[in-house]
């Protein structure tokens, strides 16, 4: 019995563990109470990494000159937050709920932006592939159990792609079955360990510390603890070290445990499923680009799905909270207007919402889009190439999230990019990719969970402890790429707004130069203690500036005048 248990508390640590480090979720950490804004403070001035904003709010006078649109391509969204009402794009020529295309752009009813993966009825997608397994969907009846001497040069790279995401589903598929099957076990297990543990605390009102400090005493005189009988054999020190791995995961009910169980089973039969259809509730044809598709409610959120909502409104915060009603945080500034497009559930976002997110936003008037989300695989990277370029001629800067999985970023491709990492050069001049720093001014600044690369990310900004808007009308503290994004997103809406001449390339390069450096060596995130300059994990070698960003745009767009 002390076996199993200890085996199966190993596995359930282990894939916890890689889940973490692999998906690119937000990841939740403590924060200070009077540290929650650090990320907008000035270094120069309060010795704190911060992107200066605050800085630049004591010093500007001037008003913006005009209202910034920032379209959000991410999950679903709390539209009714206190922090976020009156900061959302309204479609000036639609007419809400008569069912009609008023303004004539192909989505009927869209007054606050489009959920593209709903359908009419508003069902919607909450599980969906990964995206090796569309690779693979695509490319095995063609490659299946061929070898490269077999495979003529046009078609050698969708092969190495075939390959690179059969090996990633075997991981996946290895991780996520053995999860599933502690998940089983422990459930099967919990009932016994309560039962045993009520020969020490007979009311099971017991708390982490009390388990911790039982355990103690346990390994001083583990005879004390051993319940033997002939037909049982139960190691009272194993089942204390259960539960409190229980508690430190925060399932330490039955409840919480088979909610964990059936997210893993979804993930195993869905996610990693080929057979799973997952445009089937969209209704869609999936093989073409065609307007239309999916609904204008941009906040479903229906019970049992609880981070539906939550991920796009932390994002939200971050760029467009309100700056004067003086409750929760404050955004970029009070001009800007948040387009939310839904495309992200649980699973990979699928090219073709990505492609078809871009052109709405663009076509709506978007200048700024902001996408917080990332995948291994591109099953229509031309759908989404051709997307950037359309945004680059109509003057739209594309700001995506680097990534949290610890990785190289000019080694190992991550969606979507600039980069088709085919030896070409990039694709187009609009595209900023962002890694996350820390308030921490030493070996660990950059942000043990960003992907960087001196190539395909360009800068990096605050993305970690960050206080932003949660849903249902809350706060918290998140960490991740996801945060660090909408930190460049709203500096270029700013700068737009108060010089509205500047193109495309020059807001992106203004970003980038202005950036502070930070003369550090700094640990390669995914290493244990490799470190190189900060300057060598990103092609800028900076951090977001936005005082210095804004100073910079005034001298370019005073040139052009």
């Amino acid at each position: 019995m002390k076996s199993i248990i200890l085996f199966t508390f190993l596995i359930c640590f282990f894939v916890i563990s890689c889940k973490s480090a692999k998906e690119n979720k937000l990841v939740i950490l403590q924060s200070k109470d009077n540290s929650k804004e650090w990320y907008l403070k000035d270094y120069k001035g309060n010795q704190i990494p911060g992107i200066s904003l605050d800085k630049w709010y004591n010093q500007n006078k001037k008003k913006s000159k005009s209202d910034i649109i920032v379209a959000i391509i991410d999950t679903q969204i709390d539209i009714s937050h206190e922090d976020l009402k009156g900061r959302f794009w309204v479609n000036p020529k639609e007419i809400a709920n008569n069912n009609i295309d008023d303004d004539g752009n192909g989505y009927v009813d869209d007054v606050n932006g489009w959920n593209f993966t709903s359908n009419k009825k508003e069902d919607y997608v909450v599980w969906g592939n990964f995206s090796c397994i569309r690779i693979i969907r695509k490319w095995e009846p063609i490659f299946k159990e061929k070898k490269e001497d077999q495979i003529s040069s046009e078609e050698l790279l969708n092969f190495k792609e075939y390959l690179r995401a059969l090996k990633v589903y075997e991981k996946e598929s290895s991780n996520y079955n053995n999860w599933l099957k502690s998940c089983r076990y422990s459930v099967a297990l919990f009932p016994v360990v309560k039962d045993s543990l009520k020969h020490y605390f007979p009311k099971e009102d017991y708390t982490y510390e009390e388990l911790d400090s039982l355990y103690k005493i346990y390994k001083i005189n583990d005879k004390t603890f051993r319940q033997r009988r002939e037909d049982d054999d139960r190691d009272i020190g194993a089942l204390i070290g259960f539960m409190k791995f229980r508690f430190e995961n925060d399932e330490n009910t039955i409840e919480k445990m088979l909610e964990t169980e059936r997210e893993i089973d979804s993930i195993v039969n869905r996610n990693l499923n080929k057979n799973f259809n997952d445009r089937k509730v969209i209704g869609d044809n999936s093989n073409i680009l065609e307007k239309g598709y999916g609904s204008n409610n941009i906040s479903i959120s229906k019970k049992g799905f609880k981070n539906i909502q939550g991920h796009c409104t932390k994002v939200a915060g971050v760029i467009g909270a309100n700056r004067k009603n003086n409750i929760g945080i404050k955004g970029f500034f009070d001009d800007i207007k948040i387009m939310p497009l839904n495309i992200s559930y649980s699973g990979n976002e699928n090219d073709k919402d990505i492609a078809m997110a871009i052109y709405y936003a663009v076509d709506n008037g978007a200048k700024v889009i902001n996408m917080s989300f990332g995948k291994e695989f591109s099953v229509n990277q031309q759908w989404v190439s051709d997307a950037f370029k359309y945004a680059e001629k109509h003057n739209v800067l594309l700001i995506h999230s680097a990534g949290n999985e610890s990785s190289n970023a000019d080694e190992n491709p991550y969606y979507p990019s600039d980069n088709n990492f085919d030896g070409k050069s990039e694709i187009c001049n609009n595209f900023i990719n962002v890694g996350s720093t820390s308030s921490r001014l030493d070996s660990t600044f950059v942000s043990r969970f960003s992907n960087y690369g001196k190539q395909n990310v360009d800068l990096f900004a605050p993305g970690e402890e960050i206080f932003t808007t949660f849903k249902n009308n809350k706060y918290g503290t998140d960490s991740g790429t996801s945060l660090a994004a909408p930190m460049v997103s709203g500096t270029a809406a700013l700068i737009w707004s108060y010089y509205p001449n500047l193109t495309v390339q020059e807001v992106k390069q203004i970003i980038m130069d202005s950036g502070t450096t930070y003369d550090l060596e700094v640990i390669v995130p995914g290493t244990k203690d490799k470190k190189v300059p900060f300057s060598e994990l990103s092609k800028s070698g900076k951090v977001l500036n936005v005082y210095d960003a804004m100073q910079l745009a005034e001298k370019v767009s005073k040139k052009k005048r």
